[in-house]
């Protein structure tokens, strides 16, 4: 019980805290075509969707201004869902905010060519939450991949028990 009370409180600590940023963030590299290939949230819509779900195609572009623009594709079962969100730039290179909905969200580490790791907390609405999502350039992520992804979880104060790799989907393209 102490072990979990103290890892409880180092996250609520930790929650107003910055989350770590790529070092050198290129808004060009990032750029382009993204499949979210695994995710793990506390968001309640989340963890009642999350064994239906497939994997989705995000595009992503940055405006003249430097804000960053995403178009999602989510497959549902009867229809493709799409979304299109706008995150302005914050003072820190790889750092977006979502005014409206008080949602920040940070590129933590990529390679640019293969894989991307993006945390995304929300502040408003009743409940707070945080979502970590593994973005690839391929469909398919590697065990490699999968167990770096798995390794950050803690780092946001998740647990493993919620994450889901999501299956591919032909769908939403």
């Amino acid at each position: 019980l102490l072990p979990s009370l103290a890892l409880a409180l180092l996250c609520l600590l930790r929650a107003g805290a910055e989350v770590p940023v790529q070092p050198g963030f290129s808004a060009k590299k990032f750029a382009g075509t993204w499949h979210v290939a695994a995710a793990v949230s506390n968001c309640s819509l989340f963890l009642k969707m999350k064994d239906g779900m497939k994997s989705s195609i995000a595009t992503i572009s940055f405006t003249p201004e430097g804000d960053l623009a995403m178009k999602l594709g989510w497959p549902l079962l009867d229809r493709c869902q799409k979304f299109e969100l706008l995150f302005q730039r914050s003072g820190l290179a790889g750092h977006y905010m979502a005014a409206q909905e008080k949602t920040g969200l940070s590129v933590m580490e990529m390679d640019y060519s293969h894989y991307a790791i993006v945390p995304e907390l929300q502040q408003s609405g009743q409940e707070p939450s945080t979502t970590l999502q593994l973005l690839t350039r391929e469909q398919d992520a590697s065990p490699q991949l999968l167990q770096k992804f798995k390794e950050l979880i803690p780092t946001v104060c998740l647990t493993e028990d919620i994450l889901t790799v999501l299956p591919k989907s032909g769908e939403c393209q």
